[in-house]
């Protein structure tokens, strides 16, 4: 477990949390997160997702480079989406009861994501166009593989899919 501190002087543990960034420059880092135990924002441990779009700037990501571990700052205006090892959008709070929309995600860097996204939006109020219009800067999408962390800035073109 890695501690740091915060501005309060206090210290909190962080635990590695592994994922896929992709980059607009193309490149892709294989890494881990730094997550703690606990999060003002929900309850429980904090996510990916909570680390991406707490704040604006960079983020501390874990790399291994040719068998020695480094610390590199990622920018989030240049994230176009993050891959990650489990399904933390299901923790979300509502996610069994949010609009389930099926979404093919055209990408900046050219990929086309295909999904289900949820929409925490009250009836009437849950389309594709209000899922892109409410909600934080990174999204999950959940796909057949994996689940995804998507940068909205980096969406393109969103169309909904008949299942």
């Amino acid at each position: 477990m890695l501690t740091d501190l915060n501005p309060s002087g206090f210290r909190v543990e962080k635990q590695r949390a592994r994922a896929v960034v992709t980059l607009s420059s193309g490149q892709s880092a294989l890494g881990s997160f730094f997550v703690s135990g606990g999060t003002a924002r929900h309850a429980g441990p904090e996510r990916i997702g909570d680390v991406l779009n707490a704040e604006a700037g960079f983020f501390p990501f874990e790399v291994d480079e040719d068998g020695r571990l480094r610390t590199v700052l990622f920018q989030r205006d240049h994230v176009v989406m993050v891959a990650l090892t489990q399904n933390e959008a299901s923790s979300e709070p509502g996610y069994a009861v949010a609009t389930r929309r099926s979404v093919s995600l055209l990408l900046t860097n050219g990929r086309r994501i295909a999904g289900i996204v949820r929409v925490y939006r009250p009836e009437g109020r849950d389309r594709l166009s209000d899922w892109a219009h409410h909600g934080e800067r990174f999204r999950y999408v959940e796909t057949s593989h994996t689940t995804i962390l998507v940068n909205v800035d980096h969406i393109v073109e969103a169309r909904e899919v008949l299942e």
